[in-house]
């Protein structure tokens, strides 16, 4: 490895960004990747017809289309077409008109009846302040914001909205949020649930929720044409199962979970960080469906057809009891699931009039029943008739979730409980949480700050303190095509 600078273990969205970050800064960066392809949470695959792809995890992108990194790459001037859906996110609900989240501000506060003047209060001041808000909630967390009125238009909206009294009146719209709310697969209500309600539901009225045109895969196959054309390598079917395997290199970046850099790093760690690490806590999983269909999902409101993502959880009072019990690892035969039918944003996904839909259930830990069942029966309340375009089906349980990606443990695809303290101290507490005790080791994986989602700033966070620490560079790499 003497013609290596980085060694980046791990090709997820973080891995990439990291690897990415590195090579721009002239250094000679090369990825291992355990798997046969790269993409970790980006992988895409055709799994029943050879012409139409499933996305294997992520599928919607609202972080990717806000963060500053993808901001600084520029994902539309690589090719990458982010589609935005009329509807950002729907809740479908027993007995009334559903809920709906349109990209227009004004059409969701109109659908919203009595508290239309209340998401209108809530949500345009935020999406006024978008790029500050985005920016503070996806930093390193260890330094004031650049736009000081993001925190203070943040705060006192969590505590209200992320506590018990959520400030609605209707149903539709507390449940609009509650959905929203779920996203970070944990106990319900909560303050880091309220902050990720605020986040991800103030950029459905700003950057959106899209989805890029032929499917996730497209993000990833980006991020790895530019580190190639700054020299840098990937290697798949490429694990790595000891540190010391690529200690050779003056940096190693790590796209891994806690539990994975315990077993890496075996007895080299100092007891008291390991102890930390074992310390470290895992949320609930996600058991994953795919269909392939032969029309789109039949909603019975109508409207729920125009949207990208549908959450399929019922009022706020059955959320909050279903997300809790997962939490708590009591399994239920009604968990809150969340659907995507991407040919509904990218008709390109439709081949012959046959698609895929994408679903995940929410269940706890470690689960290993079948989700197929319960995952129907859901779509079906709202969409009778879905069983009957079913053409094809394949389940991945909770617990298969991590032998697909072990940074996935028990099927948590946040890669870490989204507590309020572990959310802003993941993963142990430390100034710097991306460098480890050990030298030139650092963490860049989604358990680092600023956490889950397709966003890359965990790894490009991790790749700034390494660029500086081991590499004396403290002027930030463009990251622009042209650079």
């Amino acid at each position: 490895m003497t013609d290596v600078d980085v060694t980046v273990v791990g090709s997820g969205p973080n891995g990439l960004a990291a690897a990415v970050t590195m090579a721009r800064a002239g250094l000679r960066v090369e990825i291992r990747e355990r798997a046969e392809d790269i993409g970790g949470g980006l992988r895409t695959a055709s799994l029943f017809d050879a012409e139409i792809v499933h996305d294997l995890c992520a599928a919607v992108h609202p972080m990717a289309a806000a963060s500053p990194f993808f901001r600084a790459f520029g994902l539309a001037d690589r090719g990458v077409d982010l589609l935005h859906p009329p509807v950002a996110y729907a809740q479908p609900l027993d007995g009334r008109p559903a809920a709906l989240a349109h990209r227009d501000l004004d059409a969701t506060c109109a659908g919203l009846g009595a508290d239309g003047s209340r998401w209108r209060r809530l949500m345009e001041p935020l999406a006024a302040h978008s790029t500050g808000v985005v920016d503070l909630m996806l930093s390193g967390q260890r330094s004031l914001p650049a736009d000081l009125a993001a925190p203070a238009l943040l705060a006192p909206r969590v505590l209200r909205h992320g506590g018990p009294f959520h400030g609605f009146a209707t149903e539709e719209a507390a449940a609009l949020l509650t959905g929203v709310a779920a996203h970070a697969v944990g106990r319900l209500p909560s303050l880091a649930s309220g902050a990720t309600a605020l986040l991800l539901g103030h950029l459905a009225h700003s950057t959106g929720w899209p989805l890029p045109r032929g499917g996730s895969g497209v993000v990833a196959r980006a991020l790895a044409d530019d580190l190639e054309a700054h020299g840098g390598r990937i290697h798949t079917a490429a694990p790595v199962t000891d540190l010391r395997e690529v200690r050779g290199t003056r940096a190693v970046l790590l796209d891994v979970a806690p539990k994975g850099f315990l077993s890496l790093a075996r007895e080299g760690l100092p007891p008291r960080y390991a102890k930390a690490l074992a310390r470290f806590r895992y949320g609930p999983g996600a058991a994953k469906a795919d269909f392939l269909v032969s029309a789109p999902v039949p909603w019975r409101d109508p409207g729920v057809g125009r949207a990208g993502t549908v959450h399929l959880g019922g009022t706020r009072a059955t959320m909050l009891r279903q997300e809790t019990l997962a939490a708590r690892g009591v399994p239920t035969a009604e968990p809150f699931v969340m659907l995507v039918d991407p040919a509904v944003t990218d008709p390109s996904r439709e081949v012959r009039g046959r698609r895929p839909v994408w679903a995940y259930a929410h269940v706890p830990n470690g689960d290993t029943r079948d989700p197929l069942p319960m995952i129907r029966a859901a779509i079906e309340r709202h969409a009778p008739g879905f069983t009957d375009t079913i053409l094809a089906e394949r389940a991945v349980t909770a617990a298969d979730l991590e032998t697909y990606n072990p940074n996935y443990v028990g099927g948590d695809i946040l890669a870490g409980a989204m507590t309020l303290t572990q959310s802003l101290l993941r993963p142990v507490p430390r100034f710097d949480p991306y460098r480890t005790p050990l030298p030139g080791v650092y963490l860049c994986s989604a358990s680092t700050p600023p956490g889950p989602g397709v966003h890359g700033m965990s790894g490009y966070w991790a790749a700034r303190s390494a660029l500086r620490h081991e590499f004396g560079i403290r002027t930030a790499p463009a990251l622009t095509p042209a650079s």
